[in-house]
């Protein structure tokens, strides 16, 4: 992979999980940041503890000689008819990551989700109707051209526990939506977890991606969660996810295939554990070796 295109980057909620703060709650932003550059990673995302003054934090990232790669915005377009008022919250977000330097940002629409949600089982996540696939796909597309007249790319993370997971409803969203102007951030553990190969959704999308999540999944536990019909954050607290190399998915045609692609945006290695149990240093050094051994990266 050419360095030119592809640059790697790790999220902060490796160290400190934002779905549930206490885990990671001991560990300060500082010892988050150091270990990203001690690890070898050039970019993170916004995580819960870091400033949100542009001014501020891009200085901060930059003494770890950091690039903030993007952050996540959740839409309500399904269940919140108001789209002006949405769009005017996010444009507040797109000025900060304009002043940033950011080009992506990863939307998810969490209308109805229980991925946040401790004591719901991923069954019963949402699903649209039509209404609600128009509500849906008309303000993405209304979200695609604010974001391209700040020079940012609206990134769609499908996400376990929300109204789009599974590899249908991507196609369908993808299908639905302007492909000039919304994008997805293709997320290879949500992927997995939702009981579908990665590989295919890259190959049929690959022209589509604008940022890639990279997390991978003990298969154990994957089996185990799925026969309980567990939560998404129990599932996390019983180590569902890990970094790419540490799990069930083959990375290799999936590298191969971004790299043939001409690819050029972030990777972002992003495997939500509880720091107490899986220390984030040894992760991110392993997922970094990883990385370089398969991807030349």
């Amino acid at each position: 992979m050419s360095e030119g295109g592809i640059k790697l980057g790790i999220a902060p909620i490796n160290w400190c999980n934002d779905d549930m703060p206490e885990l990671g709650s001991d560990i300060s932003l500082d010892q988050c940041l150091s270990e990203m550059q001690e690890a070898g990673y050039s970019a993170t995302e916004l995580g819960h503890k870091f400033p949100t003054e542009a001014d501020i934090l891009k200085p901060l990232l930059g003494n770890y000689k950091l690039a903030l790669a993007s952050t996540w915005y959740s839409t309500y377009f399904v269940e919140k008819h108001n789209h002006a008022e949405q769009l005017a919250k996010l444009e507040c977000k797109l000025k900060f990551l304009f002043e940033m330097g950011t080009h992506v940002i990863n939307l998810a629409e969490c209308s109805g989700t229980v991925h946040n949600k401790k004591n719901s089982p991923l069954s019963s996540r949402p699903t649209f109707d039509d209404a609600g696939w128009d509500r849906l796909v008309d303000g993405l597309n209304k979200v695609g051209k604010l974001c391209r007249r700040y020079g940012i790319r609206a990134a769609f993370h499908h996400h376990m526990g929300t109204g789009v997971q599974t590899a249908e409803e991507i196609d369908r969203l993808l299908s639905q939506t302007e492909m000039e102007t919304v994008f997805l951030c293709a997320d290879t553990g949500h992927m997995q977890f939702s009981g579908f190969d990665p590989y295919p959704v890259f190959e049929k999308h690959m022209d589509r991606i604008a940022h890639i999540h990279l997390k991978d999944l003990r298969e154990n536990v994957f089996k185990e969660m799925l026969s309980t019909d567990a939560s998404f954050l129990n599932s996390i607290l019983e180590g569902i996810f890990t970094v790419p190399g540490d799990g069930m998915i083959d990375f290799t045609p999936i590298f191969n295939l971004i790299n043939e692609s001409g690819y050029k945006g972030w990777m972002i290695v992003e495997a939500e554990q509880d720091p107490s149990n899986f220390n984030p240093l040894h992760y991110a050094k392993k997922a970094r070796r990883y990385i370089r051994e398969t991807a030349n990266l």
